[in-house]
């Protein structure tokens, strides 16, 4: 199937909002026709972290997510609503709400679903589901110019010339690799069969006491480690399949710690732990792209999510992935890694001008929602 995009002569308008774990989000951005495809602009992007409120229980505790989403709410849509003038008349303003609607924790998940039924209904608006996964996706069309690595305005989106792509989601709830022959077309071609990256830096920075977020603390803490102190196992990377598993990358590194039989602490370098284990992980991820590329040879090659934040990945990926003749890399800058509207309201302008919309009735908060539609 290959996308047809109406493109109206005035610019359209999308309101996003994202909830899919412990981020508030909401974004406004602005599509416009040009010769190859059309011009995004970023109006605005607001974000309610909920880091402090989750530390002490070393990970995200989901019914404290869905109050503090509802708290944080309003705030974050007058915020993201300023370009526009506010919420009054929005459906002079805005011609379209993009939601999350899944993957995710279902509870985050109704937070943000009802909202933007809420406003569908009283302003008479069309509702554009989309896809958490795609939300990542398409962020890392704003990190087409690599010499910024912390704004993003404008972005062009091609409609061809860049396909097939690959594209590598990495974070706390997902690692996917999935195959785009064209926009809003996708297939799962590698998935983690246990843990998620992200989820595994989380658990291995408990296991030493390094404090949660888990992938920020081992990044900075790695600095100072020797990498190859501790050889660590590199999980499935020998096989012809292209999923992902961490879970004997954790065990492995809980195991160097304290003795598996009588549980008694060992001692080992945090620091060298913590540089063995980012390695270990990124070599993972960059290996298993690199055979997902000489199998789909792809022109361009996307990392995104919120691992992709860390710079030792981004550095380490580019640096080897760019190695693969005619391909380009594209990362979202560090803001727009982490969950986020903006990346959301991207995929939500291709999906409203191809005619993807519903009206508030027919959408629902799903915890489980693949990516793929062949």
């Amino acid at each position: 199937m290959v996308y047809s995009f109406i493109m109206q002569d005035k610019t359209v308008k999308i309101l996003a909002i994202e909830t899919s774990c412990d981020e508030t989000a909401a974004a406004v951005v602005e599509a416009k026709k040009t010769a190859g495809g059309f011009e995004i602009e970023i109006l605005s992007n607001a974000v309610a972290s909920q880091i402090d409120i989750h530390k002490k229980w070393g990970g995200v505790y989901p019914e404290l997510a869905s109050r503090a989403h509802l708290e944080a709410m309003i705030p974050v849509l007058d915020e993201a609503l300023k370009p526009v003038n506010g919420i009054h008349d929005l459906n002079k303003k805005i011609d379209a709400i993009a939601i999350t609607v899944g993957p995710g924790l279902i509870g985050s998940l109704l937070m943000g679903v009802e909202t933007a039924q809420i406003l569908s209904s009283y302003f008479n608006l069309p509702v554009v589901p989309v896809n958490h996964l795609e939300g990542h996706v398409y962020a890392a069309f704003c990190g087409e110019d690599q010499s910024s690595n912390d704004k993003c305005q404008k972005i062009e989106i091609k409609k061809s010339g860049i396909f097939p792509i690959l594209a590598l989601v990495v974070s706390g709830g997902h690692t996917s690799l999935i195959l785009m022959k064209d926009h809003l077309k996708y297939e799962t071609v590698g998935q983690t069969i246990d843990d998620a990256a992200g989820e595994a830096f989380d658990k291995v920075a408990r296991i030493m006491d390094l404090g949660y977020p888990g992938g920020p603390v081992i990044e900075k803490i790695a600095k100072k480690g020797n990498e190859s102190k501790y050889p660590l196992p590199l999980s499935m990377v020998d096989r012809k399949t292209l999923d992902f598993s961490f879970s004997g990358l954790k065990t492995a590194a809980l195991y160097l710690t304290k003795d598996p039989r009588t549980q008694k602490k060992l001692k080992y370098d945090k620091a060298d732990l913590a540089a063995s284990f980012q390695k270990t992980v990124c070599e993972i991820l960059t290996q298993k792209t690199i055979q997902a590329a000489r199998t789909y040879q792809p022109k361009t090659v996307i990392l995104g999510g919120g691992v992709s934040a860390n710079s030792y990945l981004r550095e380490h990926f580019v640096r080897e992935v760019s190695k693969i003749s005619g391909t380009e890399v594209l990362i979202p800058p560090k803001q727009l890694s982490t969950d986020n509207a903006a990346g959301i309201a991207i995929a939500g302008v291709l999906k409203f001008l191809s005619g993807q919309k519903a009206t508030w009735q027919k959408i629902e908060a799903k915890d489980h929602l693949p990516i793929d539609n062949n």
